[in-house]
């Protein structure tokens, strides 16, 4: 996987207002839906890359990828 340049994505002001009046819970049922997806879409491209690999490597694969290692190395860290 090759990286990205830096970028910072700016919010427009529509939707800003949108978000605005949406209650915290309705703003995080949108995150955690977003973060689902995420997730769900990242496994599919892991299993299509490694069909051979067991649900445990493709697990943590994707643990790795969402988190930018920060959680995969804590965990290589727990298992020493």
């Amino acid at each position: 996987m090759q990286l990205q340049p830096l970028r910072i994505e700016v919010i427009d002001d529509q939707m800003a207002e949108v978000l605005r009046a949406k209650t915290p819970a309705e703003r995080l049922a949108i995150a955690h839906g977003m973060w689902s997806h995420a997730r769900g879409l990242i496994q599919r491209i892991v299993k299509a890359e490694h069909p051979e690999w067991s649900e445990e490597q493709t697990r943590s694969e994707v643990i790795k990828r969402l988190s930018g290692d920060a959680v995969w190395r804590m965990i290589e860290e727990w298992r020493k």
